[in-house]
């Protein structure tokens, strides 16, 4: 049963860790969940309380950063709510076409909605580029989050 958790938690982790560059699969959330398993497993002697509560801070700082980082690039360019809800859905149906689609979905997202906001192509170009500037940035500062969670969690387990 142990190998089944380590198995668990582990892919749960590894999932999280790819979630941070992969819109829709809530990265930092899952490798809290793993850690969690992991300290649940255990008692909380492996993984303590006050480790689970960084980790679980850390998590909520990833989940926040993916909300507020494409909102902020979008809004700083004069975005309007036509075209944040098109780079959310361009984010989304980006992930039905690989790479190439989580690259160009939230920039083509954007751009179609700030048209259909009835925008000039000028502005919806500018809007797409911030868009894609802020799900950018975002997806750094989420990585950055995730591999800090990974290794301090590789700390509180091994070291």
């Amino acid at each position: 049963m142990e190998y089944l958790v380590w198995i668990l938690a582990g892919m749960a982790i590894l999932l999280g860790v790819l979630g941070t560059v992969i819109p829709a699969v809530p990265g930092t959330p899952l490798i809290f969940a793993g850690a969690l398993l992991i300290g649940w497993w255990y008692n909380y002697s492996t993984i303590g309380v006050g480790a689970l509560t960084l980790l679980g801070i850390l998590a909520a700082l990833g989940v926040l950063v993916d909300f507020i980082a494409s909102s902020l690039g979008a809004k700083r360019v004069g975005a309007s709510s036509w075209a944040l809800l098109g780079a959310t859905l361009g984010s989304f149906l980006g992930l039905f076409f690989s790479i190439p689609g989580i690259i160009i979905g939230p920039f083509l997202g954007g751009y179609l909605g700030e048209l259909f906001a009835g925008t000039s192509l000028r502005q919806a170009t500018k809007v797409g580029v911030g868009t894609w500037v802020g799900l950018l940035l975002g997806t750094v500062f989420k990585v950055a989050i995730a591999l800090s969670m990974v290794g301090f969690l590789a700390i509180s387990l091994f070291v």
